[in-house]
Parts: structure tokens; sequence; C-alpha cells
């Protein structure tokens, strides 16, 4: 499994996450508190608190692409 930790407080960082995760056809999940929706419907991951930095999983045993690493950077929240 990898995870990563983003930020995703604006319309447009969703939109463009969103249109990220759709270019890929291993599934992705966005988790805040209990919560868990896919990463490529961008109505689920508005129903989240994205005020706080949210969860981004990826639950298979894939080899991730390095080009989705590259762009996922953009979203990344920093490390306290």
């Amino acid at each position: 499994m990898y995870s990563k930790m983003l930020n995703l407080s604006s319309i447009e960082t969703v939109k463009k996450f969103v249109n990220l995760a759709n270019h890929y056809e291993f599934p992705i999940s966005v988790l805040s508190e209990k919560y868990k929706v896919d990463a490529k419907s961008i109505m689920g991951i508005f129903s989240l608190d994205l005020t706080k930095p949210v969860e981004m999983q990826i639950e298979e045993d894939i080899e991730v692409p390095q080009d989705f690493l590259d762009q996922l950077q953009e979203f990344v929240a920093p490390e306290k």
C-alpha cells in the first residue's frame, strides 16, 4: 500500500487532483477521519472535511508509476 497526506483545500486543487487520479486505472482512495471515498469522484472528495489534510491511499500492491508520484507532489501536505 502507498499512502500520502494531501492538501486539497481549494476547488481548483480538488479538480486537478481528480483529473490526475482519473488518468490511472488503479484504485485510489481519499480518507478523512472515518470517511473513505473514491479519489476519482469529485463529489466524493467534496463531501470530506477539506480544511485539514486528507490521506490518499493506493491499496493494491502495485509499483506506483513515477509520473504519477511526480505530479502528486503539488498536492502533498508539508510534514509536521
